[in-house]
Order: structure tokens, then sequence, then C-alpha cells
């Protein structure tokens, strides 16, 4: 019988708790960054005040400690849901953007490892979901405060997307690979063709038709390159296997 005393749970002291109090004692745990108590509070406010600003602001709320407590996938269930029950909401402007940073900030580590990874296949799945979080928030809220960060995020996307793409091209081109090299530069070529890695994926796809006995693609591509890229054909050799120096 003694040993059963142990299983009582304590008393929830926040019972009876208005819900400026559970708001306020929220963002207390906030600011200490005491994420895991913070979400603990806020979902308490959301379920007992499910209706009106409270449950809204916890929802928002929700969001950004699971994001800051580095759980991202909670993060972006909780702000899909927010964006979800509240189509019209005044500050849906910053879910979309929040989205967007949650993917955005997921990503970088997968492009800052790029250099050091042998891999067949990249995860760019946040990086698209980003860049779709901002492209929706400036198409819909064009004068929001949160647009030009957004519209600078999705400048280094592009780049960022594209040398992804590259980086798997390049992996299957040194392996033999070279269909699967001539998708890859392809799709960067038509899905981003003003970023810098463009010039690199035009220089590939040549190389890859070469190797692949296709000389009339391999002459097509070579034309655009030059007339895309004018100053690095130039400076070319006339026969397409030597390009490799330039992005090997």
């Amino acid at each position: 019988m003694l040993s059963g005393c142990g299983t009582f749970e304590q008393p929830d002291e926040t019972v009876g708790w208005p819900p400026d109090r559970l708001y306020s004692e929220a963002r207390k745990d906030l600011d200490r960054r005491s994420w895991s108590e913070a979400i603990k509070l806020l979902e308490k406010l959301e379920s007992r005040y499910p209706f009106g600003r409270w449950a809204e602001q916890a929802q928002l709320q929700i969001a950004y400690a699971h994001y800051r407590n580095n759980e991202r996938v909670l993060a972006i269930a909780a702000l899909d849901r927010f964006i979800k029950l509240h189509p019209s909401h005044p500050a849906l402007d910053y879910a979309l953007y929040m989205k967007g940073v949650v993917n955005f900030n997921e990503q970088e580590g997968l492009f800052a490892a790029l250099g050091r990874q042998d891999l067949a296949e990249r995860d760019l799945t946040a990086a698209r979901d980003a860049f779709d979080s901002f492209r929706t928030l400036i198409n819909r809220f064009p004068q929001s405060q949160y647009a030009a960060d957004a519209q600078q995020r999705m400048v280094y996307l592009v780049d960022a997307m594209a040398s992804g793409e590259l980086a798997i091209a390049r992996y299957y081109f040194r392996r033999g690979a070279y269909v699967a090299a001539a998708n890859r530069a392809q799709a960067i070529v038509r899905q981003f063709p003003a970023a810098r890695s463009t010039e690199q994926a035009l220089i590939m796809l040549t190389e890859a038709y070469d190797k692949l006995g296709m000389p009339d693609l391999r002459d097509d591509t070579r034309r655009v390159l030059q007339k895309t890229f004018p100053q690095t054909a130039s400076t070319a050799p006339a026969e397409p296997a030597g390009w490799w120096r330039f992005w090997r």
C-alpha cells in the first residue's frame, strides 16, 4: 500500500487560472527559453479557452516554442493547423513567414554539409517548402512587414536548391551515370535559370551528352552555353570533354 502512494499525480496548480495569467506565465517561460514548460502552459491555455484570441495566440506561440526547441515537425504541424483554422487571420502573414523560416533553417544544415557528404540523393524538400511558403506570403501579402526578408531568403534558396541539384548531378557523373547526371543538369537549367549554378549545369550537360554519344544534343547545349555565358564558352576548349575542369 505504501509503495503505491508514489503513483498519485501532483495536483495541477494552474487549475482555475484565468487566460491572461496562463499566457503571462507562458511568456515568462519563453523569455527564459524554457520551451517545454511554455508549451505545456500554452496547450492548457488553448484547451481551456479553445475559442477566441487566447487560443489563436497560444497556437502561434506553441509553433514558435517548438521551433526554438528544435522540434521542426511539431512546429510545422502547429503552423499548418493555424493556417487551416484561420485563413483570414490578421497574423496569417506571420504564420506563413514562420513556416518558411522553420524550413529555411532546416535546409541550411543540409547545404552546409554538401561538400562533405557523398550521397546519391539529398532531400531538398525543406528548401522547396520554405520557398513555397515565402512565395505564398509575398503573393498574398506584398505589403507585409515580412515580405522583404522573405524575398531575400527566396533568392538564397534558388541558388541553394540549384547548388544541391548540381551536387547530385556531379555525384552521378563521377560514377558514370551520365543519363542521371544529364537529367539533374536539365532540371537546374529548366527550374533555376537565374541561379549561379546554371552555368555549371550547362557545362555538365554538354559533357554528359558527349559521354552518351549524342552529338546533336551536345552541340545544341554548347550553343545555349555560348549564347548565355559567352565569356565561359569562349575560354573553353573546343571538345567538351575538357570542360570537366570548370566544375569538378
